[in-house]
């Protein structure tokens, strides 16, 4: 199974891939500054924390 591919052909699917890629990352990244935003976490449990922390100094 021998396949010729041009020069063309070899660099739009690298130029793809690396744009894959860099998709993926972006999402990763995303997912993760989703993860520490303080809206999942309720006001209360909220002011608990701040509490404890002001009464540990």
């Amino acid at each position: 199974m021998e396949n010729n591919y041009s020069i063309e052909e070899i660099l739009n699917a690298v130029d793809d891939l690396q744009s894959f890629k860099r998709q993926k990352i972006q999402k990763k990244n995303f997912k993760t500054a989703n993860k520490l935003d303080n809206q999942d976490i309720p006001k209360d449990a909220l002011r608990i924390i701040e509490e404890a922390e002001k009464s540990k100094n």
